[in-house]
């Protein structure tokens, strides 16, 4: 039974060997599949043209899609993470990959359930979670994952920086534009839509200062909004280039 559960495990979360490869092009396709017809029904008229094809796909998604969350639950015991860890069912079944399995599951059993039409229509965009599933079943996907991981303290760091700097620019923003466009900056957390449009130098240009000095901030906000979003790329690229 145990060298069962090992072998499950390994064709599950292993992406070397042939077994697993086909397992998991299978599963990228069905995941694949699900995300597009997220979008698509969202669309009434295909909805309607397509709405029985659609039905059947949920069935047979849903049935490989539980099957593949209750396999992984029995073959928990093969995890050399999770085997010798008290409640160690519950941990696994709590961790975040085991979640956004639970989080694509659950729309295919609303409309089983007693549960209001508008639930069920919001409740279904968690079907797009399934885009999550992929970093288990793509190596490169895992391979981000690892440098995210790998570099969290840093990238903490760095965005810790980047809320300062829009606290600091909104702040000073609000000041400097209050009495010229009272309707605009009303406070500074109205003042942060600028401050993140600004410093992402997207510019929608719904918001725009009017004065001297605001303009010579929001100037100055746009061209520090370049160098503060490069510090999280430097970040990634390095860690990147250390894993190869």
């Amino acid at each position: 039974m145990n060298g069962i559960l090992y072998t499950i495990y390994d064709v599950m979360e292993n992406t070397a060997g042939r077994r697993s490869r086909v397992f998991h092009v299978c599963i990228s396709v069905l995941i694949s599949v699900n995300i597009l017809l997220a979008i698509l029904e969202t669309d009434p008229a295909i909805l309607e043209q397509y709405g029985d094809l659609f039905a059947v796909i949920d069935s047979v998604s849903l049935a490989i899609f539980v099957g593949e969350y209750a396999t992984r639950l029995v073959a928990y015991r093969a995890s050399p993470d999770y085997s010798k860890r008290r409640f160690a069912l519950l941990r696994y079944a709590l961790s975040p990959m085991m979640l956004v399995d639970l989080a694509v599951i659950l729309p295919f059993l609303m409309p089983f359930l007693a549960v209001d039409a508008r639930v069920i229509r919001v409740l279904r965009l968690l079907r797009l979670f399934a885009v999550f599933k992929l970093a288990r079943v793509s190596e490169p996907l895992r391979t981000f994952g690892y440098v995210i991981r790998s570099k969290s303290t840093d990238l903490a760091l760095a965005f810790f920086i980047l809320f300062i700097v829009l606290m600091l620019a909104s702040s000073l923003m609000y000041y400097v534009e209050r009495e010229a466009q009272p309707e605009v900056f009303t406070s500074i957390p109205a003042a942060m839509w600028w401050g993140v449009v600004t410093l992402t130098t997207v510019g929608y240009g719904d918001v725009v200062p009017a004065t001297l000095m605001g303009r010579l901030i929001g100037a100055g906000v746009a061209v520090l909004g370049i160098a503060v979003f490069a510090i999280p790329a430097g970040i990634i690229a390095s860690a990147f280039t250390e894993i190869r």
